[in-house]
């Protein structure tokens, strides 16, 4: 998936035609199509990505990026790397394939679901030693992410969110005001689901364990087109877990989570409540 994203993101700049980059490649226009849509990963070739990549206009780290995906499917592309080209992020690259995602928020707004200040608030905070313009356009960057919520068909996401994160200011009392302005706002669109898990449940199937997002996508047309894994946000990077037990154990866990969180109304009332304590 990572290296069909890669792909499209290449076409797309260069400008260029499916039969104008196989033409250049060396290869027929159905080997284009598969390696754009990502089937049979089984029939990927080193060579073939390196043609096809430097068709398309890619840079010498591209091109080696996409290459070294070939080369290892099943574990090189887990893990975020700060070597990684733009264009094969690995959130935005499952988050263009989902359906659905799920998030547990224990810490922070998740960044689908942030405002620019409040996102900004986060980074001058976490990043310290890094300088205005490169936090900006990280702002920017996870900003320019939240499109994903208005393409169609539209991604389903659903939160379930710590009481504490709504309390926890980030940014000062406005920016908390209207970070949950736009909770409530967003909360009223039929493809986001937004539920808060009271304080007052105490221990709950999370456990100890921090952020983590499902991302998914279930096709029983075809088998090999559907998808779903982890993401746990550590501190630097992210680590990514697609083995079906993992999968499954998260599954189950924000199952429960969302079982014991207030349902869609009575969130809003506490999210309300959460607002006044930021204003008064």
């Amino acid at each position: 998936m990572l290296i069909a994203r890669g792909l499209h993101a290449l076409l797309t700049r260069s400008g260029r035609k499916q039969n104008e980059v196989a033409k250049a490649a060396g290869v027929s226009v159905g080997t284009v199509t598969r390696y754009l849509g990502w089937q049979d990963r089984s029939r990927l070739r080193v060579p073939t990505m390196r043609a096809i990549a430097e068709a398309c206009g890619a840079t010498a780290a591209e091109r080696d990026a996409l290459v070294q995906l070939v080369s290892d499917q099943d574990s090189g592309w887990w893990m975020d790397h700060p070597a990684v080209p733009e264009i094969l992020d690995p959130l935005v690259s499952f988050e263009a394939y989902s359906t659905y995602e799920h998030v547990w928020a224990n810490s922070l707004i998740p960044g689908l679901l942030q405002t620019p200040r409040y996102a900004l608030a986060l980074h001058q905070a976490t990043d310290v030693r890094l300088d205005a313009e490169t936090i900006a356009s990280r702002v920017d960057a996870r900003i320019k992410r939240q499109a994903i919520l208005d393409r169609s068909p539209a991604l389903h996401l659903w939160v379930v969110l710590d009481e504490q994160v709504l309390r926890r200011s980030v940014g000062g009392a406005d920016v908390m005001a209207e970070q949950i302005d736009h909770l409530t706002a967003m909360a009223e669109r039929p493809n986001v689901d937004i539920q808060v898990l009271p304080a007052a449940i105490g221990a709950h199937a999370a456990g100890s364990g921090g952020h983590f997002v499902l991302l998914g996508r279930d096709d029983e047309s075809a088998p090999l087109a559907s998808m779903a894994v982890v993401y746990l946000e550590l501190h630097r990077k992210g680590l990514y877990l697609d083995g079906p037990n993992d999968v499954a154990d998260y599954k189950i866990m924000f199952d429960y989570l969302r079982r014991d969180a207030a349902d869609s109304a009575r969130s809003l009332t506490l999210m309300a409540d959460a607002r006044q304590e930021h204003t008064r």
